[in-house]
């Protein structure tokens, strides 16, 4: 039997560009997002492959509804080799003392605690399934590293999520888990779409900024968890190569 993952955030985007990849890889898939429409068209874009992904309506920020994901990959599969944790959102641009504290609240429990719930769920399924061990791999973002202007609650989380991955990457040692983080620039998604029109830079210019195809983030992760469990890709930076990163500011 091939690998088992989970990815999150796999109705759109990065999500649905890495969950198509790995089950072209022949991967039994967990596709998990908010929109079980979204989920099902991921699901017949893998055409041939369609009856190994399995579509699980799931809000990362609901730690009963990751649960229950975890619990169905456990029922059905026996085990979990494989989670991408990449669900995300953003908010709108605007200064922080104009942004709702319930705007804050939903980026802090979507990306930060919904990376943790499901990070939780797999490490336990990785510790204690027979062999034990598996890969995390978070979606980190170039944001991870330097903010873009108004992005408080996005830049907090994904900085946070820094700190998850090395906490994890340390505690799994004991059990055979590897975790790795992914820092994405300018993937060219519908999210990104603004990007080529034009975005806020440093100095608070609008200028538009390069994209590179979303299925290099989904070779990159398969060249993560390429590598037995006895090596792992701590941090890596998968970017448009001319976008503002080095030397932004």
């Amino acid at each position: 039997m091939g690998k088992i993952a989970v990815v999150t955030g796999a109705g759109a985007g990065i999500g649905r560009a890495v969950a198509l990849a790995l089950l072209e890889k022949e991967y039994t898939v967990y596709l998990a997002g908010r929109t079980l429409s979204k989920l099902e068209e991921t699901k017949t874009l893998a055409e041939e492959y369609e009856n190994a992904a399995h579509a699980v309506a799931t809000d990362v920020s609901d730690p009963k509804a990751v649960a229950n994901l975890f619990a169905e990959v456990k029922e059905n599969s026996g085990r979990l080799d494989l989670l991408f944790n990449n669900a995300g959102i953003g908010s709108q641009p605007i200064p922080v003392d104009e942004l709702a504290i319930e705007t804050w609240q939903n980026v802090v429990n979507t990306n930060l605690n919904g990376s943790y719930y499901c990070a939780r769920e797999a490490f336990g399924m990785m510790r204690n399934q027979n062999p034990m061990g598996g890969r995390i791999i978070n979606n980190g973002s170039i944001s991870a590293h330097v903010p873009r202007p108004f992005s408080a609650p996005y830049t907090s989380t994904k900085h946070a999520i820094t700190g998850l991955t090395k906490s994890l990457s340390l505690d799994g040692r004991a059990y055979n888990i590897a975790c790795g983080q992914l820092d994405i620039g300018n993937a060219a998604t519908d999210m990104t779409e603004i990007m080529q029109k034009g975005v806020p830079q440093a100095n608070l210019e609008i200028k538009p900024e390069p994209v590179m195809p979303v299925e290099n983030v989904a070779s990159a992760v398969l060249y993560m968890d390429s590598l037995s469990l006895e090596a792992n890709v701590q941090f890596m930076t998968v970017m448009a190569t001319t976008m503002p990163f080095i030397g932004r500011g």
